[in-house]
């Protein structure tokens, strides 16, 4: 029978990962590893672990210092990869959600009954005393079952790392996960698109909790500046690797495309002529809405920073 490993990162996590953990003991199908790496914690994160380790079958590797998620997610694969077989199961988890009963069962389901290497469920929104303010994630962040490569380079995610389960056989792929990978759920999802494909199930597996602090999910709207940065990084590290994610010339493309688009945007303060290109992609480059809002998305992405700064704030 596969097995299910699920990966777990912490930091800082003391408020909400004893229910975490808790959750993970109650699963339908309960997971056969959990590898933990706490990436530097100064709370009782690391304590909290060790409390669980011989309640589940819990393997906990500390990092001396704070290295960010990323690195937290790909050291925790690292430590799996060699105790897992082609045929495994691989489940991403945070600290501080609640996972229901029947999350790995469920998924399991789907991807053993499916040619393809990664499903996705749903979640219902928490917040952070546990109570429901939404049933459903995908419909609130107007996430799609969905998204093309195009997409994908634009920034635009439809897999959220906690409501996953994917193939190992995919780690030869994702490993290592590159510096420049700025969310580690989108490098898994691309490259899950790319080799057997991605399938969303509509079932709610998570209770996905948005607290104000959150690493990734639910966190406060970046500065324009750090936005355009990080977009810049994230297509030129997709660019870099275009042969590992096996990338056709039209997606390379659009990826140098969108970076000369948005280094035009950090130092100008108009880009007119990049109108007719943003309009062409608007569907790659924007979550879907009405033509208004597409209208108006179009026309900011053709506004620089020193623009934006002069006529509202923007930094």
């Amino acid at each position: 029978m596969a097995k299910i490993c699920v990966v777990l990162a912490t930091y800082n996590g003391e408020k909400y990962l004893s229910k975490m953990l808790e959750s993970l003991m109650v699963q339908t199908r309960p997971a056969d590893l959990i590898v933990a790496v706490d990436d530097g914690s100064k709370d009782s994160s690391v304590q909290i672990l060790e409390e669980f380790r011989n309640r589940l079958p819990l393997q906990i590797s500390v990092s001396p210092e704070n290295q960010g998620h990323r690195a937290a997610f790909s050291k925790a694969l690292e430590l799996a990869t060699p105790q897992l077989a082609d045929e495994d199961f691989i489940a991403l988890a945070d600290q501080d959600d609640i996972w229901l009963p029947h999350k790995l069962q469920e998924l399991e389901q789907a991807l053993i009954s499916a040619p393809q290497s990664l499903v996705f469920g749903d979640a219902q929104i928490i917040d952070g005393q546990g109570n429901v303010t939404a049933e459903s994630w995908r419909k609130f962040s107007l996430i799609q079952e969905q998204v093309s490569i195009e997409q994908q380079i634009a920034g635009i995610n439809n897999v959220t790392g906690c409501l996953c389960l994917f193939r190992a056989a995919l780690l030869n792929k994702i490993m290592p996960i590159p510096q420049g990978v700025t969310v580690h759920d989108r490098w898994i999802a691309m490259l899950a698109q790319k080799n057997g494909g991605v399938k969303a199930i509509d079932k709610a597996v998570v209770q996905y909790r948005i607290h104000g602090e959150n690493a990734v999910g639910g966190a406060a709207t970046p500065p324009m500046s750090k936005t355009l940065e990080t977009q810049i990084l994230w297509a030129e590290t997709l660019i870099e690797n275009a042969t590992s994610l096996n990338l056709t010339e039209n997606e390379i493309e659009f990826g140098r495309h969108l970076v000369r688009l948005s280094r035009k945007r950090l130092e100008s303060g108009l880009a007119i002529g990049e109108l007719p290109w943003i309009y062409k992609n608007r569907r790659n480059l924007f979550l879907p809405g009405s033509f208004l809002q597409t209208l108006k998305r179009v026309l900011f992405t053709a506004v620089g920073l020193p623009l934006a700064r002069k006529l509202w704030g923007k930094n």
